[in-house]
């Protein structure tokens, strides 16, 4: 598909690479509004409306196990769901797990945030009073994505709503990190490959897949040169860009090329590479926040890179292709001057930022080679909840896999049957370790298990907010 015909096409596209629908008919329906009083009955879905068009949808198992999850899918079409795929769902399902989630406010972007914790806290209600038997013995929230940020910011809300809660996959570090690296890494791509040219960044509107293009064009034209690859790699460092791509084992950290090589194919290749996906999504997150909400000004350049994990590979591919790597950096310091709308900043920093501070215990999951939302991330927060005092209500644990949110059922299923047994037993023990998950997901036999012990590096650009601190 050649990328002109692709710009017809690019609601779909975004559409079909952030959200999975769940396929079912409703057998029984439901309003938070008009509850039924009855349960509804066993081995049924059934469907609600909340007061703000919200939709919800719940599945009761065969015979109950006495848990909820409570779902929260990931950016992309607002549409109710209650798992994040069907062969995870009826794994759940099978071993008599509850399921409910919601739609989000569907009358605004897709960035729902504003409403998204509020939905679903009352998609909550509304299934605790009109579809299970019973009250439930616990409520676990389970996100995905967005939806993983959206179940840690439940954990920080959770007391006497939930009882813990599964991220995968996350955007746990918040937005305003989310949106100030990818902007690092595509004004160095602007300013080191295209010197000169006005290349819209901020405020994209209809013409983000325009700026996509023009960044992806850089990159291709680039990529054939040494010093193409050493700019590529300064950019994708600013970025987090994993050096593993699905076409071969990740290359070891003494070869720079073969990192940076894998890092182009994760960023720039495909039909609908990740750079389209970048641009595309960010307009939603303005419109959700009435501005645009990142910045460069006053950002030092050297500074971010001396503490970036990817400050090795840069290094040596500027040594080798003969560029002063202190002239570039001085280079993107000086002619920074990209400024947030303040008010933006305030909301997005009020609705998409986790504090760290914990109610309830949190076990996050996340894919090493992560292409939208870095592994690092996690690093991150990590810092955050211990800072904030709750370092023992975290764990967090990863699989050896390539793709944003790449994990099989027994993955899954594994790290709910994890953050269960942390909240009945009142104490981790070893559940959380690489070892116990990879065995529990190995003896499930729903697909790949591939737990490793692993310890990200720090996210590059990183900022922390006030809410944070």
């Amino acid at each position: 598909m050649g990328r002109r015909r692709l710009t017809a096409t690019v609601a779909g596209l975004l559409a079909a690479a952030t959200a999975v629908a769940i396929p079912g008919i409703a057998t029984a329906t439901a309003t938070a509004a008009k509850a039924s009083p009855a349960a509804a009955a066993a081995g049924s879905e059934v469907t609600g409306t909340l007061a703000d068009g919200a939709t919800w949808v719940a599945d009761l198992p065969a015979t109950w196990n006495g848990t909820l999850l409570l779902y929260s899918h990931g950016f992309g079409p607002l549409v109710a769901q209650d798992a994040p795929d069907p062969n995870t769902q009826a794994a759940l399902l099978a071993r008599g797990y509850a399921l409910a989630g919601s739609s989000y406010d569907p009358h605004g972007s897709m960035w729902a945030l504003d409403s998204a914790v509020r939905d679903q806290f009352q998609t909550l209600r509304a299934v605790e009073s009109s579809v299970l038997p019973g009250r439930p013995r616990q409520v676990l929230a389970f996100g995905t994505s967005m939806g993983g940020m959206i179940s840690a910011l439940e954990a920080q809300r959770g007391r006497g709503k939930i009882n813990g809660a599964l991220t995968t996959c996350g955007i746990v570090a918040g937005a305003v990190n989310l949106n100030n690296y990818q902007l690092d890494g595509e004004y160095a791509i602007a300013q080191l490959l295209l010197p000169g040219q006005n290349v819209p960044l901020v405020n994209l509107g209809a013409n983000a897949f325009a700026t996509a293009t023009t960044l992806q064009n850089a990159a291709a034209a680039a990529q054939p040169s040494a010093a193409g690859q050493a700019r590529l790699a300064l950019a994708m460092a600013f970025i987090n860009v994993p050096a593993w791509d699905s076409s071969q084992a990740p290359p070891p950290a003494t070869d720079p090329a073969a990192q940076e090589a894998a890092q182009y194919n994760v960023e720039f290749t495909g039909a609908f590479s990740t750079i389209d996906f970048i641009e595309l999504g960010r307009p939603a997150i303005d419109a959700a926040d009435g501005g645009q909400a990142s910045w460069t000004a006053g950002v030092n350049f050297a500074a971010l890179l001396e503490r970036s994990p990817y400050r090795h590979e840069v290094e040596s591919l500027y040594r080798a292709a003969g560029l002063s790597l202190k002239a570039d950096l001085n280079t993107l310091t000086a002619n920074a001057n990209i400024t947030a709308d303040p008010k933006a900043l305030a909301s997005l920093e009020r609705t998409s930022v986790p504090t760290g501070r914990l109610e309830v215990p949190e076990l996050d999951l996340h894919t090493i080679s992560d292409q939208l939302v870095p592994v690092q991330q996690e690093n991150f927060y990590a810092h955050r909840v211990r800072d904030a005092g709750d370092g023992s209500l975290l764990r967090q644990a990863y699989v050896a896999s390539v793709g944003h949110c790449n994990f099989s059922p027994a993955e899954l299923l594994a790290g709910v049957l994890a953050i269960g047994h942390r909240v009945s037993t009142g104490h981790w023990g070893d559940v959380a370790s690489a070892g116990r998950l990879e065995a529990v997901a190995a003896s499930l036999n729903l697909g790949p298990a591939r737990y490793t012990a692993y310890q990200p590096g720090r996210l590059t650009g990183a900022v922390i907010t006030p809410r944070q601190r």
